[in-house]
């Protein structure tokens, strides 16, 4: 049977739709913003022209940019206003295209704190050498589907098994599988991904480190993630 083609003007829509989200992000400035904002918070027009090192009026002209491209929100708190990432799509969009952009260059000498590498949030997940060390666990035993796309039925039951709540009604990908920048290898996103951190943290197993994405594994999560999570 032959297939249906889109009609011309869908096309033509998502043409251009793709193209603005690309012309929005086509520039040094505006990445690094995106960058920073993986940390999951929201930031002032003024800490992000530092994360980007350009002048306040120039990244207002890129803060411009990239809400007409609905690649952030801008969130008004009386007299301040701030900016985050619009949605757990746009991070996993900038979280794949950091992966690819890596898998473009010879592997450089990495100059991320060691303390990053091993643990930190992307976005709403956990990332890092101990969030592959899991996803990895999780692909041998079973706990997922070969691509990183779904939990599988053991998974679940892992999960409900451990105690992480998972939100089978939400809009977003129930998981997926990231390309960590700094390990080249893949951790956990989507809904599974940031059940998980929730868990690691309510358990006291890890600490966010205060206005950073850095995260410690305190030495009883240490433990614990080597009981659960390892062969």
């Amino acid at each position: 049977m032959q297939k249906k083609s889109l009609p011309t003007e869908n096309n033509d829509a998502l043409e251009c739709a793709v193209a603005a989200i690309a012309a929005a992000m086509a520039d040094p400035s505006r990445v690094k913003m995106l960058c920073a904002l993986m940390d999951g918070r929201a930031w002032t027009a003024t800490e992000l022209s530092a994360a980007a090192d350009v002048a306040p009026s120039t990244a207002s002209g890129h803060l411009a940019r990239l809400v007409e491209g609905k690649l952030i929100v801008c969130l008004s708190q009386g007299r301040h206003r701030y900016y985050r990432l619009a949605g757990h799509d746009v991070a996993e969009l900038v979280e794949q295209i950091m992966g690819l952009s890596w898998n473009r260059i010879m592997p450089p000498e990495t100059t991320a704190p060691k303390t990053m590498r091993e643990a930190r949030t992307c976005y709403d997940h956990l990332a890092g050498t101990i969030a592959v060390q899991i996803y990895d666990f999780m692909l041998a035993e079973n706990w997922l589907e070969p691509d990183g796309s779904a939990l599988t039925v053991l998974g679940r039951e892992q999960f409900l098994k451990l105690g992480i709540a998972l939100n089978t009604h939400s809009r977003r990908k129930a998981c997926c599988a990231c390309l960590d920048w700094s390990e080249r290898r893949f951790h956990m996103g989507g809904e599974a991904g940031a059940a998980l951190l929730i868990f690691l943290e309510t358990k006291g197993w890890i600490q966010r480190v205060a206005g950073y994405r850095e995260v410690v594994v305190t030495p009883v999560g240490k433990s614990a993630i080597h009981q659960h999570f390892s062969r």
